[in-house]
């Protein structure tokens, strides 16, 4: 049963194939001669129904929901690999909009592997998240690392993670090998995807693995969203010309990762014949932190006079610290990350040039509050 890998796949059916991450996954794979079918739900939150989305030449898009099981039949017909991108993503509303979310990304993620069951589909390739970590992996001062890292928010806290003799603890690069620690919704609901997928492909004799992707940003991403993509966040309120909002302090570290690195992840993770029962970390590998960032996009987009509005609160679901060790993917996907978050930012810009954005930040910063989810 294990001798899938080895073979060459030609039709590949990519769920969520018209969001930010799914086209330009569509775009790698049709350049390497793949046929591609996209299925897509294209909810209002994502897409605006003025920007209809571009795929590349010789795609079919099929609109509809992955919960759809009679859509889904339709959209396998012939196809011999899926990449299961399909998801609500944002960790703050996945905390109130619970059935929403485990109803898409896990129900949805049932129902396809219950028509993958009675497919020819040989290999599935699924989007999991950094967000099933919940903190990061440190080091205490003893030089002992620490799996499994909790913050509490009473009134006086200190926003680094300290020991048990408050300390603080510092920081590293997380390998696949720490446990998870689930501080979300959204992060539960990708456990299960992940989990879903490589317990079901092995037991119908299909190869799988799980792609836990860090913050993905580019050209293309919805900047209308105010609940995913932290770059987009901020671009959206620097279109406006409004200060980027920025929880807790600012110095919380993240692993930015430009779309097209991981885009290239997806078809190496389809190839590669060691990648089966894995799953793979797909960042920079390189750290940031959100002040930063906000401070180099403000700067790129010639607004670097609108300094961030740091908020000085968490949401509860936040973590402090995550950022990946790629060692994994580098040497079992042959991952090569191309693109830093500084060479990368003028064809960001170049790009926010030419959009519009709704600024939500505000509202959805409010909608947390009222339910006593930012502390």
């Amino acid at each position: 049963m294990q001798k899938l890998w080895r073979c060459r796949l030609t039709k590949i059916l990519i769920t969520g194939g018209a969001g930010f991450i799914g086209r330009r996954v569509s775009y790698a794979l049709t350049a390497e001669g793949y046929d591609v079918v996209a299925l897509d739900a294209l909810i209002d939150q994502v897409h605006r129904r003025s920007d209809p989305p571009v795929l590349p030449r010789g795609v079919r898009l099929i609109t509809g929901d992955v919960r759809d099981a009679s859509l889904v039949r339709k959209a396998l017909d012939g196809v011999e690999a899926v990449v299961h991108l399909a998801a609500e993503v944002g960790v703050g509303q996945s905390m109130y909009a619970i059935n929403r979310y485990v109803s898409a990304n896990d129900s949805g993620t049932a129902i396809l592997f219950e028509e993958l069951a009675r497919s020819s589909v040989r290999r599935i390739v699924v989007a999991s998240s950094m967000s099933v970590y919940g903190e990061g992996l440190y080091r205490d001062a003893s030089g002992r690392q620490r799996t499994h890292v909790q913050r509490t928010f009473a009134p006086g806290h200190a926003w680094e993670p300290l020991d048990e003799t408050g300390r603080p603890l510092v920081p590293l690069a997380t390998p696949e090998t720490k446990p998870v620690d689930l501080a979300s919704v959204y992060a539960l609901t990708k456990y299960v995807q992940e989990r879903l997928t490589l317990m079901l492909a092995a037991a119908y004799g299909m190869e799988g693995c799980a792609l836990r992707l860090f913050n993905t940003f580019g050209p293309g991403q919805s900047l209308s969203n105010p609940y995913t993509g932290v770059l987009a966040i901020f671009a959206s309120r620097l279109l406006n010309n409004r200060p980027p909002m920025v929880f807790e302090d600012g110095l919380q570290r993240r692993d930015f990762v430009h779309v097209d690195d991981v885009a290239e992840a997806f078809a190496a993770a389809l190839k590669a014949p060691e990648a089966s029962g894995h799953v793979f970390n797909i960042g920079s590998g390189q750290s940031r932190s959100i002040l930063e960032v906000a401070q180099l996009l403000a700067t790129a987009m010639g607004k670097s006079d609108l300094d961030p509005e740091i908020i000085g609160k968490a949401r509860i679901g936040d973590i402090r610290h995550c950022f990946a060790d790629i060692t994994q993917a580098c040497t079992l996907l042959d991952f090569k990350p191309k693109r830093s978050l500084e060479t990368s930012l003028d064809e960001f810009t170049s790009w926010l040039a030419t959009q519009s954005a709704i600024d939500s930040v505000g509202r959805a910063r409010t909608e947390l509050e009222e339910r006593g989810l930012v502390s």
